[in-house]
Protein backbone atom coordinates (compact mmCIF):
# COMPACT_ATOMS: atom_id res chain seq x y z
CA UNK A 1 0.00 0.00 0.00
CA UNK A 2 1.17 3.26 -0.75
CA UNK A 3 0.61 6.53 1.52
CA UNK A 4 -1.37 9.87 0.18
CA UNK A 5 -2.73 13.03 1.56
CA UNK A 6 -5.72 14.16 -0.02
CA UNK A 7 -6.95 17.93 0.16
CA UNK A 8 -10.00 18.40 0.23
CA UNK A 9 -11.93 21.75 -0.46
CA UNK A 10 -15.10 21.56 1.70
CA UNK A 11 -16.53 24.61 3.12
CA UNK A 12 -17.07 25.44 7.03
CA UNK A 13 -14.91 21.77 7.49
CA UNK A 14 -13.06 23.46 10.22
CA UNK A 15 -15.82 24.52 12.50
CA UNK A 16 -18.43 21.54 12.05
CA UNK A 17 -19.99 20.39 15.37
CA UNK A 18 -19.01 16.50 16.90
CA UNK A 19 -22.34 15.54 14.85
CA UNK A 20 -21.81 16.59 11.68
CA UNK A 21 -17.96 15.23 11.97
CA UNK A 22 -19.34 12.22 13.41
CA UNK A 23 -22.18 11.83 10.27
CA UNK A 24 -18.77 12.88 7.92
CA UNK A 25 -16.63 9.92 9.15
CA UNK A 26 -20.14 7.72 8.83
CA UNK A 27 -20.02 8.28 5.30
CA UNK A 28 -16.44 7.92 4.63
CA UNK A 29 -16.34 4.50 6.70
CA UNK A 30 -19.47 3.45 4.53
CA UNK A 31 -17.26 4.10 0.92
CA UNK A 32 -14.54 2.67 2.84
CA UNK A 33 -16.08 -1.08 3.60
CA UNK A 34 -17.01 -1.46 0.00
CA UNK A 35 -13.70 -0.64 -1.58
CA UNK A 36 -12.39 -2.85 1.53
CA UNK A 37 -9.24 -3.67 1.55
CA UNK A 38 -7.66 -1.42 -1.04
CA UNK A 39 -7.91 1.55 0.77
CA UNK A 40 -7.61 2.50 4.36
CA UNK A 41 -8.42 6.14 6.21
CA UNK A 42 -5.76 6.57 8.67
CA UNK A 43 -6.78 10.18 9.82
CA UNK A 44 -7.46 14.06 9.02
CA UNK A 45 -6.33 17.18 9.60
CA UNK A 46 -9.51 20.02 9.75
CA UNK A 47 -8.58 23.39 9.16
CA UNK A 48 -10.85 26.15 7.92
CA UNK A 49 -12.38 25.03 4.53
CA UNK A 50 -9.73 22.33 3.76
CA UNK A 51 -9.19 18.79 5.58
CA UNK A 52 -5.64 16.66 4.59
CA UNK A 53 -6.66 13.29 5.04
CA UNK A 54 -3.92 10.27 5.45
CA UNK A 55 -5.06 7.39 3.62
CA UNK A 56 -3.09 4.06 2.82
CA UNK A 57 -4.46 2.81 -1.09
CA UNK A 58 -3.14 0.92 -3.61
CA UNK A 59 -3.42 3.91 -5.67
CA UNK A 60 -4.55 6.79 -6.85
CA UNK A 61 -8.16 5.22 -8.99
CA UNK A 62 -9.06 3.61 -5.90
CA UNK A 63 -9.16 7.16 -3.21
CA UNK A 64 -10.84 9.11 -6.31
CA UNK A 65 -13.30 5.97 -6.40
CA UNK A 66 -13.48 6.95 -2.43
CA UNK A 67 -14.65 10.48 -3.17
CA UNK A 68 -16.82 9.49 -5.88
CA UNK A 69 -18.66 7.26 -3.61
CA UNK A 70 -18.32 8.95 -0.17
CA UNK A 71 -19.43 12.87 -1.60
CA UNK A 72 -16.32 14.33 -0.52
CA UNK A 73 -14.46 16.17 -2.82
CA UNK A 74 -10.53 14.98 -3.46
CA UNK A 75 -9.44 17.91 -4.82
CA UNK A 76 -5.62 17.23 -4.79
CA UNK A 77 -4.18 14.18 -4.26
CA UNK A 78 -0.43 13.61 -3.04
CA UNK A 79 1.71 10.40 -3.14
CA UNK A 80 4.03 10.55 -0.27
CA UNK A 81 7.09 9.12 -1.11
CA UNK A 82 9.44 9.86 2.28
CA UNK A 83 8.57 10.67 5.64
CA UNK A 84 11.41 12.36 8.12
CA UNK A 85 10.06 14.04 11.91
CA UNK A 86 12.83 15.74 14.68
CA UNK A 87 15.09 11.76 15.19
CA UNK A 88 15.88 12.20 11.26
CA UNK A 89 18.63 14.95 12.23
CA UNK A 90 20.36 11.92 14.38
CA UNK A 91 21.41 10.47 11.16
Amino acid sequence: MKTFVIEREIPGIGSMSATELCGAAQASNAALAKLAPRVQWQHSYLAGNKSFCVYLAEDEAVIREHAQLSGFPANTITEIHTTIDPTTANG
